[in-house]
């Protein structure tokens, strides 16, 4: 029995991927994991609920002892680590040989996760099992608890991909106010989109809106929209930490399908546009922002 595991995940592009390469590892939260990952990722993971250790240097693992390796892939630079690591010692792979064609990561985690123990769950109880995990300090609570208000509703502004960067947020907002003038929106994001939350806030300088783009940690941003009573996002990062933590969420799809990002364990009223999530309507984002508020 593999009684004490190293998980190495290295290959993830992003937070969000690294969030649902990473999800199965409640399936063994009865062993002690540790993780080695990249810098830009080892945040996510810092009081992790399954992880013990958290490393990102080889020297700082490589004389510990380990009963099986979890490696992302059987990439190169994957194979690499994990043989200055522990050399020896038996290693399975995520992804394996699979790379190219596009997968739900989450449920590939999972059903991967359920292959290595024998198969104890059946593919269903998997299918209900499946969703990201996140665990949030008890002082990113207090931090959050000192900034926002009652009663608000959350925007993700920005985006890495253009596809994917929703640009026509002040159409929904006019929507919205109209409905509700004293409506509180809270704007959150990453440096990208800072220069889309100045001119908004300009725009609606007499409303009850707050700016946290770029000022808040990860998971500080997820605890803001887990106080929130609606998440308004597109596909990215945050809103798989949202979709950790149960949050409502309308979310914003392109190109690839909410099937293929997400799981049965969401919260989340979704719209898909097979180009670009701009060619969604300002008016349908609307009507699922108000489905989700009565829901």
């Amino acid at each position: 029995m593999f009684l004490k595991i190293l998980w190495i995940n290295i290959s993830a592009p992003s937070l969000g991927d690294s969030l649902m390469d990473l999800s199965s590892r409640v399936m063994i939260k009865d062993r002690k994991i540790d993780l080695f990952t990249d810098v830009k990722n080892h945040k996510l993971y810092l009081n992790d609920e399954y992880f013990n250790n958290i490393y990102t240097k080889i020297q700082n693992v490589k004389k510990r002892r380990y009963d099986l390796i979890i490696i992302d892939s059987y990439s190169s630079r994957s194979i690499r680590v994990k043989s200055l690591i522990a050399p020896l010692t038996l290693f399975v792979g995520v992804f394996g040989f699979f790379n190219g064609p596009e997968v739900n990561r989450i449920l590939f985690s999972f059903h991967k996760m359920n292959h290595l123990l024998g198969y104890p769950k059946l593919e269903n109880e998997i299918n209900n099992l499946a969703k990201n995990s996140i665990s949030i300090s008890t002082n990113d609570h207090k931090i959050v608890d000192e900034i926002v208000p009652n009663n608000f509703i959350v925007i993700v502004l920005g985006g890495e991909w253009h596809y994917k960067t929703y640009n026509n947020w002040s159409k929904v907002i006019d929507q919205i106010i109209l409905h509700d003038k004293d409506s509180r929106i809270i704007f959150i994001g990453s440096a990208n989109a800072k220069s889309t939350a100045k001119k908004l806030l300009n725009k609606y300088s007499q409303q009850n809106f707050l700016d946290f783009v770029e000022r808040l940690s990860f998971k500080q941003s997820i605890e803001v929209v887990r106080r929130a009573k609606v998440l308004l996002c597109c596909d990215g990062g945050l809103m798989h930490g949202a979709n950790a933590i149960g949050a409502k969420s309308v979310t914003l799809f392109a190109r690839l399908t909410p099937k293929m990002l997400i799981t049965n364990h969401t919260n989340s009223f979704n719209l898909f546009d097979s180009k670009d999530v701009n060619n969604i309507l300002v008016e349908d984002i609307v009507d699922k922002y108000f489905e989700a508020l009565k829901s």
